[in-house]
């Protein structure tokens, strides 16, 4: 058995700037399913969203958070964020994150979608999330240890809900119980829930299901960001085309060259992520591809590398077929300003966090702040805490049972349901259809399944389908459209559902008990 004073789930810009820091005093061990630079964070082309620029202010990086998120944002949450924002950046570029300058020395400022002002710093283009993640590895201290290739199955939760760490399996199989006072989910989103995504392979919903085993409170899973501009090749979407190409110049247009925004709205190709993503969606289910076009862009190999490579490997050019994806859970476990859930000893943060900053649509370049953010909080919270909590007795592995029979869809199944069912455009028939779907499998067995006995793509398998079951039921209750939730029977928003919010808990998931097949 391990032991630790922090255990952090993940390894994306929210883990890692939680334990670059938290006080060197305590001993941290941080556990990631694959390695340190595969997430989300290192494949992150858009940058991280600040009011530094001479006319802005945070106020209105306030105002364009709640537009972009339809007023069911939590304020206080947003109001804090902006305001933290332009510290944030001052501390990374003081400790040389290599963020991109103009000719005059000051940092350069991008516009994205829905932001009423140019405050999006980036690096080297469309690479900030690689640069943020090489510096802050670069932090680490010595009292960080890592474990890669060690996946987390079980959530260790006392008879009184306190959580105390968490069961693991490594890659060659060996299962470790690790204890800790304090266990920190940065898991990162559900992207790979869709067969469109932007997100890395890894991301399969592990933390939103692990907290609910738990019984934490799982908040606003209806509300999922798709982005408008995934390059879509031969019928696959093969990577993600940083919105920060639209903020330079590139349009939007048809098979004809016609501007496809044009009338849709005021801010044209920079509205609002959903508008953007249900106008190409629609386009697409019409016949009608659609194409950025980024001629207009000079240097376009040099500005943005990352997506220009993305082009050349599809051999694309000038005007790159685009498609939406899953690209964020704005919804996720439920946390306070600090990351706290409402199991004693268990956080979140990162996109497997709901803190409200979101509400029902993410604005760009919300993200990355967010996890810094509240890394950096956490940290200083833990800090203070009293090193001499109490840790559990050993706990002691179950007695070896017969394998359960858990009967589960292929994950490429899963994706394509979820994509036609549960995605950009959802109403109450495919909502129901793809719900009984999922309750096929027999849920009641997963809470009662010794996951020891499950490889690492079963228990994948399993934890895709609950966190799937999570999201598939919250859009179905709310009877609205709003943000990242666009029901075709419900098309418009509905002021009573702007202050409501839908959460779901599991008093408790009883496992290793023998179930008969």
């Amino acid at each position: 058995m391990r032991k630790a004073d922090v255990i952090i789930v993940g390894s994306g810009i929210a883990a890692l700037q939680l334990a670059v820091h938290i006080s060197r005093r305590l001993h941290v061990i941080v556990l990631t399913k694959s390695k340190m630079q595969q997430s989300n964070s290192f494949l992150a082309q858009g940058g991280v969203a600040a009011a530094i620029g001479e006319n802005d202010h945070p106020a209105s990086h306030f105002q364009d958070t709640i537009e972009a998120g339809r007023n069911v944002n939590d304020h206080e949450a947003v109001w804090k964020l902006t305001a933290e924002a332009p510290g944030i950046i001052q501390d990374l570029a003081f400790n040389n994150c290599q963020f991109d300058y103009d000719r005059e020395g000051s940092l350069h400022l991008g516009k994205e979608g829905a932001h009423s002002h140019a405050r999006i710093i980036h690096g080297g283009g469309d690479q900030t999330g690689r640069r943020i993640v090489d510096g802050l590895l670069e932090k680490l201290g010595s009292n960080i240890q890592i474990y890669e290739d060690e996946s987390v199955y079980e959530l260790l939760v006392q008879e009184d809900g306190t959580c105390y760490g968490v069961s693991s399996k490594s890659k060659n199989g060996n299962m470790h119980n690790i204890v800790a006072p304090h266990v920190v989910l940065a898991t990162g989103g559900c992207g790979q829930l869709f067969s469109f995504t932007s997100n890395a392979q890894e991301v399969t919903g592990d933390g939103v299901a692990l907290a609910y085993w738990a019984g934490a409170r799982i908040k606003d899973m209806e509300f999922v960001q798709f982005h408008p501009t995934l390059l879509f090749h031969n019928g696959k979407t093969r990577g993600l085309v940083s919105e920060a190409v639209r903020g330079a110049g590139a349009r939007l247009v048809d098979e004809c060259g016609n501007h496809l925004m044009e009338g849709i709205h005021p801010f044209l190709d920079l509205a609002p992520r959903h508008v953007v993503a249900q106008t190409i969606f629609n386009s697409i289910q019409k016949g009608c591809q659609i194409y950025l076009d980024v001629t207009s862009i000079t240097n376009f190999e040099q500005r943005f590398p990352t997506a220009a490579g993305l082009c050349a490997q599809n051999d694309v050019q000038g005007r790159i077929p685009v498609a939406p994806g899953c690209h964020f859970l704005m919804g996720g476990v439920e946390t306070d300003h600090v990351g706290r859930t409402n199991v004693s000893g268990l956080y979140a943060i990162g996109e497997v966090a709901c803190t409200g900053v979101h509400g029902a649509n993410r604005l760009a370049s919300n993200s990355l702040l967010e996890g810094l953010v509240y890394g950096r909080r956490l940290a200083r919270y833990l800090s203070e805490q009293d090193p001499s909590l109490f840790f559990p007795k050993t706990p002691s592995l179950p007695t070896p049972q017969s394998p359960v029979c858990l009967k589960l869809p292929s994950k490429e199944e899963i994706q394509r349901t979820m994509m036609s069912r549960v995605g950009i455009v959802r109403n109450r028939d495919s909502l129901k259809e793809q719900l009984s779907w999922i309750e096929s499998f027999e849920l009641n067995k997963w809470m009662t399944a010794d996951f020891r006995q499950l490889t690492k793509t079963q228990w994948e398998t399993v934890a895709m389908l609950q966190t799937s079951w999570l999201i598939t039921t919250a859009a179905l209750e709310r009877t609205e459209s709003r943000g990242g939730h666009y029901r075709s029977d419900f098309p418009n928003e509905n002021k009573e559902w702007e202050k409501k919010h839908l959460s779901k808990t599991l008093e408790k998931r009883t496992a290793h008990e023998s179930v008969q097949a």
